[in-house]
This record gives C-alpha cells, sequence and structure tokens, in this order.
C-alpha cells in the first residue's frame, strides 16, 4: 500500500476509535450529574424549662414535606447572653450568638411527617427571650403546616376550689389544613394530669394540692404538630373560701354599688362574713353614711358555687 494512503487509512481508524470512546464518556457524565434536592419544609416546637439562672432547651423538630429529610443541621439565635453548657441527641455548638445542632448517627433520617427531639442546657442572665427564626439545612424551617389552635374553655380563670373537689377541665383544638386533632393533654404547669382522645375534650381533676396552679390544653394533630392553650390560673384551698363578685368594687361619692358574697363550696354549717373597705378614701370624699357605716357584717348561710 502507498505510504500516503497508509496514513490515511490510519487516521481514519483514531478519529473511530476517538468517537468510540467520547460516546460512552458523554453518557456516563450525563447520568450521573447530581438531582436538585427537595426543599425542606419543617416546624421546630421550642420548650424551656427555666429556673432563673439557666434553662433547658427541648426542640422538636418535625418533617413538613413529602420527602425524607436524610441528615440535618438546625440553626437558630439568641437575642441575649445564653451560653451553651451541653446538649444531647446531636452535636450541639454554639458560635456568638448562634446555636446549632447536628443530628446523631441516630436520627439523622427524619421520615416525611415524622418527627426527631433534640435539646440543651444553657446559662444565662437577665432576660431569656425565646428563639423566633428556625433554619434546617440552610433553609428557614417555617413549615408547610400550621399547629392546631387549643382554647381552655374550662375552669374560669380565678376560680377557687376546695381540697379534693373535682376540677372541670374542658378544651376546645382545631386542626390545620386536612390534619385531625389526635389528642388533647392537660397538664397543672408541666405535670400531665390527664388525657381525652375524643371530643368534646374533657378531664376531671380532683387531686390538685392547695395553693395556685396553672393550668394548660396542649392538643396534637395527626401529623405531629401541637399547640398549647393560654395558662390559666385558679387556687385550691384546704376549706370553704369566701368568693365575692366582683373582686374589687369601686363606688363613686353618691352612688351605690353591689357585689355578691358566695362559699368555694357548701358550709358545714352557718358562716359569718365581715366586710369592710380596705382603704378609706380621703375625708373630704366621704358621704355621711360611709362615715357612719365603714363596714357591714351578714350572718347567715351564704350560697355555695
Amino acid at each position: 500500500m502507498h505510504p500516503r494512503r497508509r496514513r490515511r487509512v490510519t487516521r481514519r481508524l483514531w478519529t473511530a476509535v476517538v468517537a468510540a470512546l467520547a460516546l460512552p464518556l458523554s453518557l456516563l457524565a450525563t447520568g450521573t450529574t447530581p438531582a436538585q434536592a427537595a426543599t425542606v419544609q419543617c416546624s421546630v416546637d421550642y420548650r424551656t424549662n427555666d429556673w432563673g439562672s439557666g434553662f433547658t432547651a427541648d426542640l422538636t423538630l418535625t418533617n413538613r414535606g413529602t420527602d425524607a429529610i436524610n441528615g440535618w443541621t438546625l440553626t437558630y439565635g439568641y437575642t441575649g447572653n445564653q451560653k451553651l453548657s451541653n446538649g444531647w441527641n446531636g452535636t450541639w455548638s454554639q458560635s456568638g450568638s448562634t446555636v446549632s445542632v447536628t443530628n446523631a448517627s441516630y436520627n439523622g433520617t427524619i421520615a416525611a411527617g415524622a418527627a426527631v427531639s433534640t435539646g440543651a442546657q444553657f446559662s444565662y442572665s437577665g432576660t431569656n427571650t425565646a428563639p423566633t427564626s428556625f433554619a434546617v439545612n440552610g433553609t428557614t424551617c417555617a413549615g408547610a403546616h400550621q399547629p392546631p389552635i387549643t382554647v381552655l374553655t374550662s375552669p374560669n380563670a380565678g376560680a377557687i376550689y376546695t381540697q379534693g373537689a373535682a376540677v372541670p377541665l374542658a378544651a376546645t383544638a382545631a386542626a390545620a389544613d386536612s390534619a385531625t386533632i389526635s389528642k388533647v393533654e392537660f397538664y397543672d404547669d408541666t405535670t400531665l394530669l390527664g388525657t381525652d382522645t375524643t371530643s368534646p375534650y374533657s378531664f376531671s381533676a380532683s387531686g390538685l394540692t392547695v395553693g395556685s396552679h396553672s393550668l394548660v390544653a396542649k392538643a396534637y394533630d395527626s401529623l405531629g404538630a401541637s399547640g398549647e392553650s393560654t395558662p390559666v390560673g385558679i387556687t385550691v384551698t384546704s376549706g370553704p373560701a369566701v368568693v365575692a363578685s366582683p373582686a374589687q368594687l369601686g363606688v363613686q361619692q353618691g352612688k351605690t354599688g353591689t357585689f355578691a358574697v358566695s362559699l368555694s363550696s357548701q358550709p358545714a354549717s352557718n358562716v359569718t362574713v365581715t366586710t369592710a373597705r380596705a382603704r378609706a378614701a380621703p375625708r373630704g370624699c366621704r358621704s355621711p353614711a360611709a362615715r357612719r357605716s365603714p363596714s357591714r357584717r351578714r350572718t347567715g348561710t351564704p350560697r355555695s358555687r
């Protein structure tokens, strides 16, 4: 074969080989292009146990999206001088006011609709304002699903009960989106009193100790979100207590006012109740009737509440 023709044939063979190699490499490069990760949708439930100079923070991270979260780092910030002491269920760190926690080896995957909990202990002085914004893997954790709305309808704020008497707890709860209410828990501060899983949600608490109590209802929905009611304060006494309604009464000069007196429970015998002004008005403002009759006594059996 002529040398020039041989070189032409060799060049064609090399061109064919290069084309054959380039084709699978191109296909391989296309096949390894990473897919875009789904946008994180989540919510964070933040609760504290505060004793004045320190507190524990319990955080529940819920996946509100339709895809699992595989590996997470939760970040948020404080506005005060809170300082991290230690943490659990994750690797905690702090830089300035920014706090971060990365999943542990056993809770890195959060299935759609599922949740993981983590927590830490902090010290502080001054105010301890709760954070208002959280982010997971750099995405603001506003959540695609809102927590249920819970209202404690019974008892009334300021109600007085005798020790041993049943305190009727009742609440309403409404879930957002397409979720349903799964249960309502009733708390005396942080102590769980009882749970109801069917509407109307209620519980009768009869073991409350003498003193002041802060009652709360907390509802959970079918997607794992939770919402608390506004606390309602009541008082439990060791025996029947005198209850005036209204608790305070202001009377203008020359006018009259009316109030009712009752007992928190039925007394065993007649009870004498004495009423008097808690503070005298200036001498020039008192009516003759007020000067003549600074107090009034009632004897009988007041009606029970």
